[in-house]
């Protein structure tokens, strides 16, 4: 199973732009997941309509969005157990917040946004990815994305960098 992660968007105008770019980029994937800060309704919807999609709120998504996503995601994909939420909150950091978020979850790959910061690692046994931001770098070098691909015997996550805002 091949799947497109994405954050952090913060899409405010021409949200058809971006997801005409997000269609080239993630031709060929089975599911898209996005942690939330799309800010843009229709990011949401779009993405509905164009693939099999997984999403969560973010601190800056108004209240349109809380129809379409929740604020947490637990989903089961080729045996492993996901969870995905977008990494906001008081005290710790990001990757913190999110791991205690589902401590009691017993998941294999927690999957977060918020830092706009891309990570790919294991923390106490439990892939951590967050995909950084395809169009808000802030402080980063580059734009990021990661491709995730899935199967019963081995996970691949890769992070895409590159120097220009998907748009």
């Amino acid at each position: 199973m091949k799947i497109g992660i994405i954050s952090d968007t913060h899409i405010t105008k021409d949200p058809e732009k971006f997801l005409h770019t997000i269609k080239y980029h993630f031709h060929g994937l089975d599911l898209i997941i996005h942690a939330g800060d799309f800010v843009a309704e229709g990011v949401v919807k779009g993405l509905i309509q164009y693939k099999d999609f997984v999403g969560v709120l973010g601190n800056v998504d108004n209240q349109n969005t809380t129809h379409f996503v929740k604020e947490k995601e637990l989903i089961e994909l080729e045996g492993y157990k996901i969870g995905i939420y977008h990494g906001h909150g008081i005290g710790k950091t990001t990757l913190e917040r999110t791991y205690e978020i589902f401590m009691e979850d017993n998941v294999d790959i927690i999957i977060f946004g918020h830092s706009h910061q891309p990570i790919i690692k294991t923390h106490r046994g439990i892939l951590m990815l967050n995909p950084g931001s395809p169009t808000q770098k802030r402080k980063e070098r580059w734009f990021s994305y990661i491709l995730l691909e899935l199967d019963r015997e081995s996970i691949e996550a890769s992070l895409k960098l590159f120097s220009k805002r998907l748009e």
